[in-house]
């Protein structure tokens, strides 16, 4: 866990050590200068390019420990700073990262429909799904009224012994754990945080699903265990959007169901039902979450 040093020679050759970094990377030569709280940003980045770039810094990190987000300046901020701005010391840091850990987010991350009750009238319109496939045929045999996710799981463990329904849903939802469905602003930047740590690059991040001191912690939490769980790292913050590279998919059933739910409480915007993520997330390698006001 470090942060840039405060005399100006130090900081000036951290620059200069990461721009020597950047040498044969898609970032080579883009502008780079100093960003808010001790981070670095750089400039310019194509964004066609935007994951092919964030590999590249993602594989500096043991060279330059510090650990590459994708941002926007969008809405003017954040801007490459004239001179460097002090970042949190050792001590502030280890102290967000503490409170972080000792936190459970999934008690504040909920998704609003986990405590809906479906009645007989209702189950239709959840069994539809929002990509488009009628799981209606799967649902005689469950007990109404019952709460969403007791539903839901019904319907997802009927569609695993599926294999053509299920086929449907994958081909239908597969989109969302794909680049593909990744949204990218005009203007992009690359932001280094000064740590190599997961839990407290959180300190730094912009996400409008955490908007408190104590919900950034339990955000910078789900990084951590997200990063442990999945090797999820997370690509691009957008404000109101986060997109990940995941490394390890969950299994079908309970691994992708306990991620589909999760997913969901963190993005109450992907439009999809908690079935069709739960089958998605074992196709694909990028998660992609939404939360806007």
């Amino acid at each position: 866990m470090g942060t840039v040093m405060g005399d100006d020679s130090g900081v000036r050759n951290d620059l200069d050590q990461i721009e020597a970094a950047l040498v044969g990377t898609p970032l080579a030569g883009l502008p780079i200068g100093h960003g808010p709280s001790g981070t670095v940003l750089v400039a310019d980045v194509d964004p066609d390019r935007v994951h092919e770039a964030w590999q590249a810094a993602d594989a500096l990190v043991p060279v330059i420990g510090r650990l590459p987000v994708m941002v926007t300046d969008d809405d003017d901020t954040p801007m490459i700073l004239p001179v460097p701005e002090q970042g949190p010391s050792v001590s502030e840091l280890r102290a967000f990262a503490e409170a972080a850990e000792s936190s459970d987010p999934w008690l504040a991350f909920r998704h609003y429909n986990e405590d809906q009750q479906v009645d007989a009238d209702e189950v239709e319109f959840h069994a539809r799904g929002v990509a488009g496939v009628d799981l209606t045929a799967l649902v005689p045999g469950v007990v109404l009224p019952t709460p969403r996710p007791v539903l839901e799981r019904a319907l997802y463990d009927r569609l695993l012994a599926d294999a053509d329904l299920h086929a449907q849903v994958l081909d239908s939802a597969r989109l969302v754990t794909s680049t593909e469905y990744w949204y990218t602003p005009d203007s992009v930047l690359l932001m280094l945080v000064p740590t190599d740590d997961v839990r407290s690059s959180a300190y730094w991040l912009d996400f409008h699903g955490a908007l408190t001191g104590e919900e950034q912690q339990q955000f910078a939490e789900v990084l951590a265990h997200w990063r442990h769980r999945w090797d999820a790292r997370l690509v691009a913050s957008w404000g109101t959007m986060l997109q990940f590279q995941v490394g390890r998919r969950p299994a079908p059933g309970d691994e992708a169901w306990t991620a589909a739910g999760q997913l969901k409480a963190l993005a109450p915007d992907l439009d999809l039902s908690r079935w069709e993520v739960a089958v998605a997330l074992t196709a694909g390698d990028a998660w992609f979450v939404h939360n806007r006001p």
